[in-house]
């Protein structure tokens, strides 16, 4: 019974609500109360008593007016509608900082504490406007990477692969990297703050360097090799 009045308190019901059975009877709205905060809920008193809060969306869609009644199944409703309101509002803010895999929203919301229902309905409808799109998504991060980050196709799989992204769909994006192009743009800067006294010193940092990177030995090799040369042939100008 705690967890109930825990759960409900988080779909914001009163305790007093449930408590005294006001799911059995047609309740009547006696006010409607702008919540203060920045949220703007709306709390809605049934029979002089606060009952519940709703996003202001779904007071306006329901109509709700006081002298209004609800019963019980009414005000599920209610609460269902609010849930999904709140879970859509709160995968927008997610969104806003970059985009994410269809996975790492549903688990971030899950993690919210909204209702599966609501988790599903609100993926499916950024999903069919294109917001959330894990073959855009995976683009997006390997572009990233590349830009910013440089490092190998096996790292870029496994970050993909870890976000929830699909195997075929990570075949085909990352199929356009280029590992010794990208170990050679990793390795520049880091090559430039390297000594050029001692070529085993050298190979030991910028390798190292570029292993946690991902490369494998062949590329980090090559890519040592030509640096090394390539700055003694600049030093030597």
């Amino acid at each position: 019974m705690k967890i109930l009045f825990q759960k409900a308190e988080a779909l914001g019901f009163s305790l007093l609500f449930l408590k005294r059975g006001f799911w059995e009877a047609m309740r009547k709205i006696t006010a409607l109360r702008a919540g203060g905060g920045h949220r703007g809920r709306v709390r809605v008193y049934l029979d002089d008593k606060f009952a519940l809060s709703l996003e202001p969306e779904v007071v306006l869609t329901a109509r709700l007016a006081v002298g209004h009644e609800l019963s019980g199944e009414q005000i599920n409703e209610l609460a269902t509608r609010d849930d999904f309101e709140r879970c859509l509002k709160a995968a927008a803010h997610y969104l806003d900082y970059r985009p994410r895999s269809e996975a790492e929203l549903r688990a971030r919301l899950s993690r919210r504490g909204f209702q599966e229902g609501s988790v599903v309905a609100v993926v499916a409808r950024f999903k069919e406007h294109g917001l959330v799109d894990d073959a855009a998504f995976a683009h997006f991060w390997q572009d990233n990477r590349q830009a910013f980050r440089p490092q190998s196709q096996s790292l870029t799989r496994l970050e993909l692969k870890r976000k929830g992204v699909a195997e075929e769909v990570i075949n085909g994006v990352i199929a356009t990297a280029d590992d010794d192009e990208n170990a050679y743009r990793a390795a520049q800067r880091k090559a430039r703050s390297l000594p050029l006294g001692e070529y085993r010193v050298f190979r030991q940092r910028l390798g190292d360097y570029l292993r946690r990177r991902g490369f494998s030995y062949g590329v980090i090799n090559n890519t040592v090799e030509q640096l090394w040369r390539e700055m003694k042939a600049d030093s030597a100008d």
